[in-house]
């Protein structure tokens, strides 16, 4: 017998040689029934796997949380996608099926693109291999034979070639098909109930350019229809809330190859708004005591060396461009420049804290494949700013970074959202600074900060800045991605780099700590996230157009241009709809704008000096006069509706 020990801290013994599934089945026949895969001390593993050993189990489910789960489900809906496609094109030469985030890829190499009637059978041949039951088996060959198995498929002849000598080589065969996997799959592909192909794309071989390009198919597959229709949904949804499709559609930036990649211009409806976030977060900055600056955007390289930003950014930066004696770089980042700003004169302990903020405009390449509208681009603009503060200050600003962040996120009525602590990863000596004592200094002070300040938290390994550990906060959005919004760092090694000093009450010189904190982060990144929460719905007081005026007839134009001039002197933003067309399309044309007020104004309403209000959420309001009008909305705007 065997002692094994579940997720739950409960044990039980079972026959050596038990498969996890024998397991499963001892536990209950609906575990059984749903389970995907098993984990054995930390190792995920079939449901064949044969227990000969006390160990720890963990049995994987499909389940909404249980990502190892979920993987062995859709790998193995990958090879019956592969099984499907060799049924239809015999040719076919195989790369890679993995399973990802949300459903599976193959990437095939095959004479031309899959066309949608392609992928319509494709997903009809996986119905009946699914239909057909067929039972998965898992064997294993030396290197020798499997690279002859694999003889007349390059791609993972290639695969086997890159194995270290003599680690296993394991395949699954599902009737006619063997495919080259570590595995783990369900037993049989009956398992299966719902698939449904997504799209295909080409992709180079191992993402590398130089190689050949491949055609890759997305899919997806449930075990319950019902979830593959609530996920198609899901799916319609964040079609509807895709930023870039909105922002075409109400003008808000475009783009143009002549202008470049990742380079996104802001039309005159997107630039309202993006006014208005600058002036809302300045004006809180302001009143908090922050000193705003204008630095350039162009810098000598040395800069960046001296930082240590030039050893641990450099590949995220632009080219080097020679000007006379200089090598200067377009900026990632404008800390350095504030680390001077600070240098700039000395310092006493009473002039501390000092807060510099800067709207600053900011330059990293990108991969061209991976630039996306507003979400990533080339040249952002940061809502950035550096507290210098003593080490007795550190918790009161840090403090006051954390209420500020949450003031912001109740006026955006943001409440999906947690706090990570991102610390190092202390093996990764390339990626962050090479200073053990200070990184224990930092991350053990910030973790006690966040405690002390009863903040609740997760702590993530490998995401703090290469100069110290930070508090970032994210936010789930509409469309389900984990959001870097707010990001609050503490730095003891700028200030050491920079030799920054202030005048202690001892008399002498002391280095300050930094703070580098951005409250709405990338004000690109920030839009795209409000497109997409909104629906392009802003609420009032950011709409580009607040309220359309739309006349009946010609008759009562001079009318609604008194309206139009009353409401531009109050500060709203107005636009007259002076076309000839009909009153029901104009209405209609608004409301696909999703304007929040629209007013009607026809004959009655000229005689009587009122309006007919129409709400984007509301609908018709009936009459009423400008002034009540003007102190509707104005109210609206001030409570940030």
């Amino acid at each position: 017998m065997v002692k094994i020990t579940l997720k739950d801290g409960s044990k039980m013994e079972v026959e050596k040689g038990s498969s996890i599934l024998d397991v499963a089945k001892k536990i209950s026949e609906g575990l059984a029934r749903v389970a995907t895969c098993g984990e054995i001390n930390g190792k995920v593993e079939d449901l064949r796997y044969e227990i000969n050993e006390d160990c720890e189990l963990v049995i994987h489910t499909f389940n909404e949380d249980d990502l190892e789960g979920k993987k062995a489900y859709w790998h193995t809906t990958s090879h019956i996608m592969a099984q499907a496609v060799k049924r239809l094109f015999p040719d076919v030469k195989f790369a890679i099926g993995p399973a990802i985030e949300n459903g599976f890829y193959y990437d095939f190499d095959i004479e031309k693109p899959f066309t949608d009637e392609d992928k319509a059978k494709i997903e009809e041949e996986m119905k009946k291999i699914i239909k057909e039951n067929i039972g998965i088996e898992r064997f294993s060959l030396p290197k020798d034979e499997a690279l002859k198995l694999m003889e007349d498929q390059p791609y993972k002849q290639e695969l086997i070639e890159d194995l270290p000598a003599g680690e296993e080589i394991s395949f699954y065969k599902q009737g006619d098909f063997t495919d080259l996997c570590a595995g783990p799959h369900l037993e049989s592909t009956g398992k299966v109930k719902s698939v449904k192909v997504l799209s295909s794309s080409g992709a180079y071989w191992r993402g590398d350019e130089k190689n050949k390009m491949l055609q890759r198919i997305y899919a997806i597959s449930f075990p319950k229809a019902s979830m593959l229709q609530e996920y198609m949904d899901r799916l319609e949804e964040i079609k509807q809330r895709d930023h870039r499709k909105i922002g075409k559609e109400q003008e808000l930036f475009m783009t143009h190859k002549l202008v470049g990649s990742g380079l996104p211009m802001y039309l005159p409806n997107g630039a309202t708004i993006r006014r208005l976030l600058e002036r809302y977060i300045q004006d809180k900055e302001i009143a908090l005591g922050y000193s705003h600056v204008y630095t350039p955007s162009l810098a000598n390289s040395e800069l960046y060396k001296v930082s240590g930003h030039w050893d641990h950014y450099s590949e995220d930066m632009f080219p080097v461009m020679k000007m006379d004696n200089e090598e200067m770089v377009l900026r990632p980042m404008n800390c350095p420049h504030h680390m001077l700003i600070y240098k700039n004169k000395m310092h006493s302990y009473k002039d501390l804290p000092i807060r510099i903020g800067e709207l600053a405009h900011d330059f990293r390449y990108e991969n061209s494949g991976s630039v996306c509208g507003l979400e990533r681009v080339r040249a952002m603009c940061q809502n950035d700013a550096h507290l210098f503060v003593t080490p007795e200050q550190i918790k009161d600003e840090f403090g006051k970074v954390v209420k500020l962040i949450l003031e912001v996120y109740k006026d955006f009525n943001f409440k999906d959202y947690e706090f990570r602590l991102s610390l190092r990863d202390k093996n990764d000596k390339e990626k962050y600074f090479d200073d053990d004592e200070m990184w224990e200094k930092a991350e053990s002070q910030l973790r006690e900060i966040l405690t002390e300040l009863g903040v609740d938290f997760y702590e993530a390994e490998g995401e703090a800045a290469f100069y110290g550990p930070k508090l970032d906060v994210q936010i789930k959005s509409a469309i389900g991605h984990d959001v870097t919004v707010s990001t609050c760092q503490l730095d003891f090694l700028l200030p050491e780099r920079f030799e920054l000093e202030y005048i202690g009450e001892d008399g002498k010189a002391h280095r300050p700590v930094v703070i580098h904190r951005a409250i709405l982060g990338s004000f690109d990144r920030f839009m795209c996230f409000l497109i997409e929460e909104y629906k392009g719905a802003f609420p009032i007081w950011l709409s580009p157009t607040q309220i359309k005026i739309l006349p009946i007839s010609d008759k009562q134009l001079e009318y609604c241009k008194v309206i139009e001039e009353e409401l531009r002197k109050v500060g709203l933003r107005v636009e007259l709809d002076e076309r000839n067309e009909k009153i029901g399309y104009k209405i209609r044309e608004a409301q696909m704008q999703k304007i929040p007020y629209m007013l009607v104004i026809g004959d009655k309403e000229k005689e009587a000096e009122e309006i007919t209000v129409r709400s984007r959420l509301n609908g018709d309001l009936g009459n009423m006069s400008l002034d009540e009008f003007v102190e509707k909305i104005q109210n609206q705007i001030s409570n940030m509706e």
